[in-house]
């Protein structure tokens, strides 16, 4: 008599090893998703800066000048100006510091938006010194 022994299944061995691959593409894939999470809640402050240029734009189309503070630019105070996981928004001079209030994240990314004025209107560049900030402020 024959007997064919069929195993059917996994030895410990390929199991241990499909568990340590698993655990190593965990290790890579948790700090990228982390990095992930705190540039989408940047966005939110993105938002705020956005009504604030489009603020400034305006008082600098009626008026011809930059407006010195949030008032002028017929915002509310800096400290009003806030969210989820924005702090502040001040308009000084035309120049726009927006700062968020993400826990977790020390210091606080601060986004920095500076008018430049030309014949055809107002272009903006931002700047910031952090990882978490956009792409377009980096």
């Amino acid at each position: 008599m024959n007997t064919i022994n069929k195993n059917k299944g996994f030895t410990i061995i390929e199991l241990m090893i499909a568990v340590a691959i698993i655990g190593i593409l965990a290790a890579i894939a948790v700090p990228a998703y982390s990095t992930y999470t705190v540039r989408a809640k940047v966005s939110e402050t993105m938002g705020f800066a956005d009504s604030a240029k489009t603020a400034v734009s305006e008082f600098y189309q009626s008026q011809g000048t930059l407006p010195l503070n949030n008032a002028t630019a017929g915002l509310p105070a800096a400290a009003s100006m806030t969210g989820t996981n924005t702090a502040s928004v001040t308009v000084t001079n035309g120049v726009i510091a927006a700062v968020t209030s993400i826990s977790g994240i020390d210091p606080q990314v601060t986004l920095t938006f500076t008018p430049t004025v030309s014949s055809s209107g107002i272009n903006w560049s931002c700047t910031s010194g952090s990882q978490y900030a956009p792409s377009s402020c980096r």
